[in-house]
């Protein structure tokens, strides 16, 4: 099994990057948010791996750290959760915003990712809670800054071009979710909205 990479950095794809490790290229598919945390194409970068293998496939995960990666295991061995669903829940949050969210049964916030129901958000509280509590002993879990994060976003959609109105009228929308998403994940949504 392949548990870490250090090499380098090939190729950045949408959903994978490729990793040059002593002339072999591995192909690693990444949450967003450890693709925008990795250094440009042609730089050295190292990545922690969880190997998946099934009949029909060998999938490689990367993370930034094994915590990363130990909530990524933890969410896989939930029924209903494979590894897409997974990866969706790490691209739409920080870990410790999951993680977060599962220690304080924090359904709605889990319902919200992008594939995950209110049923499945409540069976990855039931199962994982406890798990989710003991993966950093010791060091308790931050809360989100919310805040920061719908500045960025009002700055960004004005740099964009949208009117200050707007983008004021939307932002308030969107204080509500701040908590549980992502940077990316509330300017994805933040775009939807103005397109529809």
């Amino acid at each position: 099994m392949i548990g870490r990479l250090r090499g380098t950095l090939q190729q950045k794809l949408v959903e994978e990057v490729i990793v040059d490790v002593g002339g072999v290229g591995y192909a690693v598919v990444c949450p967003l948010s450890v693709l925008e945390a990795l250094p440009p194409e042609g730089a050295a970068a190292e990545l922690v791996v969880h190997t998946h293998v099934r009949e029909d496939q060998l999938v490689l995960y990367g993370f930034r750290d094994a915590d990363e990666r130990a909530l990524f295991r933890l969410l896989i061995s939930t029924t209903g959760i494979g590894p897409k669903l997974a990866m969706a829940a790490l691209g739409g949050m920080t870990a410790e915003r999951v993680a977060r969210a599962i220690v304080d049964a924090d359904v709605k916030a889990l319902a919200s990712i992008p594939g995950i129901g209110k049923r499945t958000a409540e069976r990855i509280v039931l199962e994982l809670k406890e798990k989710a509590r003991a993966l950093s002993p010791g060091r308790p879990l931050a809360a989100p800054a919310p805040t920061s994060h719908l500045d960025d976003l009002a700055s960004a959609l004005r740099n964009l071009g949208y009117p200050a109105k707007e983008v004021e009228k939307l932002v308030a929308g969107l204080t509500d979710q701040a908590p549980t998403l992502s940077f990316e994940a509330l300017l994805r949504e933040a775009l939807r909205r103005l397109a529809g």
